[in-house]
C-alpha cells in the first residue's frame, strides 16, 4: 500500500511551498505601495533585475500566465508610470517593455516596505538556515523551469 499523501516527504515540500507562498503573498501585498498588486510587484522586480525590453509575450512566458493577464498587468502599470509599452522598431505589430525611473522607485519603495517583514525573518532563522536550503530550492525550481 502507497504511503498516505501526509505521509510522502515530496507531497509535504509542495504543501508547505504552497503554504509559504500564501502567506508571503499577504504579507508582501499588505506592505507594498498603496495601488501596487504583488504581480505588478513581480514585473517590476522582474526588470530591476534583468533591466532591458521584453515583450508582453516573453513576460506572460516567464511568469507562466496568460497573454491576457500579463497585458491587464502591464496596462496597470503603464497607466501610473512605471512601465513603457512601446511599439517594436523592427515589427510594428509587436511591443517591448520597460522599466522607467518611477517604476524603479516604486520597486524601492516596495522593498523598504517589506524591510520589517525581511527583518523579522532574520532574526528568527539564521544565515545557514537560509543557505541550507537553497541547494534544494533552487534546484527544484530549475527542474520545474525545464519540465514546462
Amino acid at each position: 500500500m502507497s504511503p498516505a499523501p501526509k505521509d510522502r516527504p515530496d507531497v509535504q515540500v509542495f504543501t508547505e511551498i504552497g503554504i509559504i507562498d500564501q502567506l508571503v503573498t499577504s504579507r508582501v501585498e499588505r506592505s507594498l505601495p498603496a495601488g501596487l498588486s504583488y504581480a505588478q510587484f513581480g514585473v517590476l522586480t522582474h526588470f530591476a533585475r534583468r533591466g532591458g525590453q521584453e515583450s508582453p509575450a516573453q513576460l506572460a512566458k516567464a511568469f507562466q500566465v496568460t497573454k491576457g493577464a500579463m497585458t491587464n498587468t502591464l496596462q496597470r502599470l503603464e497607466a501610473q508610470g512605471y512601465v513603457l509599452v512601446e511599439p517594436d522598431a523592427e515589427d510594428g505589430r509587436k511591443k517591448l517593455v520597460s522599466i522607467t525611473a518611477s517604476g524603479l522607485a516604486a520597486y524601492d519603495r516596495g522593498l523598504m516596505g517589506m524591510r520589517p517583514m525581511m527583518d523579522a525573518l532574520r532574526e528568527a532563522f539564521t544565515e545557514a538556515e537560509f543557505l541550507a536550503a537553497l541547494p534544494f530550492l533552487t534546484a527544484l525550481r530549475k527542474w520545474l523551469d525545464e519540465a514546462r
